[in-house]
């Protein structure tokens, strides 16, 4: 049996509205999607939201929009991570972009002499971010874009580089993970752009 074979009976399972397809499907993507989160959101000053909290948030976007068949084109899990990857993105870098207006005294930061008072706001402006929906068909076009690339790659090393590389880990980060030096990653992101043609990096 394809080993891909639950990815794919879950997803139909869950476009029905199933809670244990979805449950499922989290304990498979959680982990990957909190280390994306935490990559994206390096440097960020941790407030209402963490990178666990950007993970569920992209998760129940993708849950919604399952059911709601706003997703028609997933069908399994070489698909799905795409998808899943740009709408954790999406989430990380909106928090981002609020904690920098915030840093530069914008949208969030109310006048009042109580420290406590400031935080609820602040708080209250997080969970208000972290809830927003990306608009599917971004997502969507996001992750066929970077599924169509990736395609591209038949060797694996070269999809799990380009694959880390869209999850914003740093040459040097790659390298460590796979056990070379940063020159050996170089070499093989060089590939990637050419059989790219230079539009995916």
């Amino acid at each position: 049996m394809d080993a891909d074979y639950p990815v794919m009976l879950w997803l139909r399972q869950l476009k029905g509205g199933d809670a244990e397809a979805a449950r499922q499907l989290w304990d498979v993507y959680y982990g990957r999607m909190v280390e994306l989160a935490r990559v994206k959101l390096q440097g960020a000053a941790r407030r209402a939201a963490d990178e666990e909290d950007v993970a569920l948030s992209a998760f129940k976007s993708f849950c919604r929009g399952a059911r709601e068949g706003q997703f028609s084109q997933v069908h399994d899990g070489d698909n799905l991570w795409p998808l899943l990857m740009a709408l954790t993105s999406h989430k990380a870098i909106d928090l981002l972009r609020h904690e920098r207006r915030v840093k530069r005294g914008g949208a969030g930061i109310h006048k009042s002499s109580k420290a406590g008072a400031r935080s609820a706001v602040l708080e209250a402006d997080w969970a208000q971010l972290i809830d927003r929906e990306p608009a599917p068909d971004f997502a969507l076009q996001v992750a066929e874009e970077s599924q169509r690339l990736l395609d591209r790659l038949t060797d694996s090393i070269l999809r799990t580089i380009a694959v880390w590389k869209m999850e914003g880990y740093t040459t040097e980060e790659i390298a460590a993970k796979l056990g070379c030096v940063p020159r050996t990653v170089e070499r093989k992101l060089q590939v990637i752009r050419k059989l790219w043609g230079d539009e995916g990096m």
